[in-house]
């Protein structure tokens, strides 16, 4: 009985180290997120977001410093108002503030959905090519280097990968 748990125990571990050698043998590994920084594509949609989100952060800047300058008249003419007066123009520049917020939000969500699908549109881009280089060199599996803990650099496909992105989607829209 011991014999053929021994011998069973050597068959599984036999089975198990061959699966894994060809397992090792036909896997590869690729950095998403240096295709999605580094490919033509990735990177003109990030440097186009980057500017939006420049120029909307530079606007809603000038809008708050306007605010602010309003604010200090205010309060300076605080004893030259009747209450009333006084009671009715800062309601109306906490309404300005409320208002400028949910502007300043609305606008860096926006951005922010436009990053994420101008992202998803460039992954959606690159899994066909990664399949076809998968077809062509007989790759089994490929993975995402982040779920690497070590690997040997000569299994890693990221610039290829990006070569031929470049090549066939040179360029994405970010709204």
């Amino acid at each position: 009985m011991i014999k053929n748990i021994k011998k069973l125990i050597f068959i599984t571990i036999f089975f198990l180290a061959y699966s894994f050698t060809s397992f090792a043998d036909n896997s590869h590994f690729i950095d998403f997120k240096k295709v999605l920084n580094s490919s033509t594509a990735g990177a003109g949609a990030q440097k186009s977001l980057k500017t939006k989100f420049d120029s909307e952060s530079k606007k809603f800047n000038k809008l708050e410093v306007e605010i602010k300058k309003e604010e200090s008249e205010i309060i300076s003419q605080k004893k030259a108002l009747s209450p009333e007066e006084y009671k009715k123009k800062v309601e109306s520049l906490r309404k300005r503030v409320a208002n400028l917020q949910k502007n300043k939000q609305d606008s860096f969500n926006k951005i922010s959905k436009s990053r994420n699908d101008a992202k998803q549109a460039l992954l959606k881009a690159v899994n066909p090519i990664v399949k076809k280089y998968m077809e062509d060199n007989k790759i089994r599996i490929v993975l995402n280097k982040q779920s690497v803990i070590l690997g040997d650099a000569t299994l890693e496909i990221t610039d290829e990968i990006i070569k031929i992105l470049n090549k066939e989607f040179p360029s994405l829209k970010a709204n």
